[in-house]
């Protein structure tokens, strides 16, 4: 009969084997992504092939299969795994602490960008996603720049939609416009920047 040891270590082994598994997974998912992002700085998305993407990884195309439908399902899972990291930011604040203090918000965010500098530059490109980049717009706007003005009470409504619309595109305008320049700014730089381009709005709203 087995004791409560034998019980604990094949529960230790099984819990070992899983761990294994899992790194193996994620390392070959990471793996996948790089080259996708790697074949963007040359390649349009919809020229790229699941081919390409497993030979370049030095996988067969069975594996890749094994995690992704096609090509775009690769990058929708990306997109998913960048927004959820995204919104983890944007749950960090009320709307209360960004009215107070509106930089809380974008001295994590441009660290962020910097961490997925790569991501975002091959699916900002032309070669890239539109959907990203709107996905991008969405979340700023309805999550971040929304709980914001909404805690401001006492703007002029007349012109709320199209400032809304206009600071939106303009925060993704100075994505592109860091990450095409070269970072020369530091994010601390590009946070109160953002900031203060947003409050300046705000109060001729008001």
């Amino acid at each position: 009969m087995p004791n409560a040891s034998d019980s604990t270590n094949r529960a230790g082994r099984a819990r070992a084997k899983t761990a294994s598994v899992d790194r193996r997974v994620r390392k070959t998912k990471k793996a996948l992504q790089d080259c996708l992002i790697r074949l963007l700085k040359t390649k349009k998305l919809q020229d790229i092939t699941v081919r390409e993407i497993s030979e370049m990884a030095d996988i067969n195309r069975g594996t890749f299969y094994l995690h992704y439908k096609d090509v775009y399902d690769l990058v929708s899972q990306i997109e998913n795994e960048f927004a959820d990291k995204f919104d983890q930011i944007l749950q960090h604040y009320s709307a209360e602490e960004l009215t107070e203090n509106p930089s809380l918000f974008f001295n994590e965010f441009y660290p962020f960008i910097i961490e997925n500098r790569e991501l975002i530059t091959a699916l900002f490109s032309e070669n890239g996603s539109l959907n990203f980049e709107n996905r991008v717009k969405t979340m700023i706007g309805n999550q971040a720049l929304h709980k914001w003005m909404n805690a401001q009470g006492n703007l002029d409504n007349t012109f709320l939609a199209p400032f809304f619309a206009y600071m939106v595109s303009g925060c993704v305008g100075l994505i592109h416009y860091w990450l095409d320049s070269g970072m020369k700014e530091t994010p601390q730089e590009m946070s109160a920047m953002t900031s203060a381009f947003i409050s300046k709005g705000l109060h001729a709203l008001q």
